[in-house]
């Protein structure tokens, strides 16, 4: 498993400009402005152009992951669409329109969109103007974003989705406007699980790739279950928020990289859970100290996979 770019990435003929990984979401800050550009890592802090902000949870984690398997990768830095919402939809709205308006030039070749608020109409706005990009990107769904895909009935326009179980349940139940009204469910097995991952797929809730974030990970394929893994197992993760978006964040990455979506899920999932490992977390570690694992987890993973030692994974039975 290489995890430098099979080949290269720093100009595609056909688009005529260089390889961008567009992230785009919101922040619980109300100040905070429409704010756009490459982002870098310094200090533990974010900064996109003079603005700076700190690695915690959602769409800072997403981007934090991202961009650091984009430095440990050689890539361009993340182009990055975010502003302030606490909820109320105006910062969701004016990355809507930002992306609408801008998406045609910007031209990416994977997209990945976190928090933001679920809207009908401004996600049809968006929509519309991803189905006249003259190449389509590979387009990934987590949170708030991936709601309104599936509310919308366009699911499997998209490429990716990265729900926890709470959220599968919501693709998978057909009548549910939104999580919150989404039926009871309780997961006791596996198979359960692959139930709703099932039903997601037929009842067009989820795009043709799937990563179910949970005690055990499911990495999915048009519906079928191709591989599930569940270690190593670290209980205190559970504790620490933030830690699903660095998968959405490393998956979006190792993509735009040049991974197969396949082997870009399998490498997230683990080399996630090695780096919870290497945090050695407690319930007051904080998802910064998980992501600064990153590079040495994606070496560890690295070293296990040449030396064949890959009983971490468990490949699906009827995969």
């Amino acid at each position: 498993m290489c995890l430098c770019p099979p080949y290269s990435l720093r100009r595609d003929a056909e688009r005529g400009g260089l390889i961008m990984l567009l992230l785009a979401g919101t922040i619980p800050d109300p100040g905070l402005p429409l704010i756009y550009g490459r982002v870098r890592i310094k200090d533990g802090r974010l900064f996109i152009g003079e603005r700076s902000f700190y690695l915690n949870r959602g769409t800072p984690s997403m981007i934090g992951t991202a961009t650091t398997v984009c430095q440990i990768m050689g890539l361009e830095e993340p182009y990055c669409v975010i502003a302030g919402d606490i909820g109320k939809g105006d910062g969701s709205k004016l990355v809507y329109n930002y992306l609408t308006e801008n998406i045609h030039t910007l031209k990416p070749t994977v997209c990945s969109f976190h928090y933001i608020m679920p809207d009908l109409m401004l996600h049809y706005k968006l929509f519309s103007a991803l189905k006249n990009i003259e190449a389509k990107p590979f387009l990934i769904a987590d949170a708030g974003y991936m709601y309104i895909a599936k509310m919308s009935g366009n699911a499997d326009f998209y490429d990716l989705f990265t729900p926890d179980l709470g959220e599968l349940a919501f693709l998978a139940d057909e009548n549910s406007p939104h999580p919150f009204y989404t039926r009871g469910f309780i997961f006791h097995r596996p198979d359960e699980v692959e139930d709703f991952i099932t039903k997601a797929y037929k009842t067009n809730g989820t795009p043709r790739f799937l990563l179910v974030k949970g005690h055990t990970d499911f990495i999915c394929e048009n519906g079928r279950v191709l591989k599930m893994i569940d270690e190593p197992n670290i209980e205190a993760l559970e504790c620490i928020g933030g830690t699903g978006d660095t998968i959405t964040g490393m998956v979006a990455g190792l993509i735009y990289g040049g991974h197969q979506p396949l082997d870009a899920c399998y490498i997230s999932a683990m080399a996630n859970r090695i780096a919870g490992s290497l945090a050695n977390p407690t319930p007051a570690t904080q998802v910064m100290d998980v992501i600064q694992c990153i590079p040495e987890a994606l070496k560890t993973l690295r070293k296990e996979h040449f030396n064949g030692r890959q009983e971490n994974t468990k490949t699906h039975r009827n995969g």
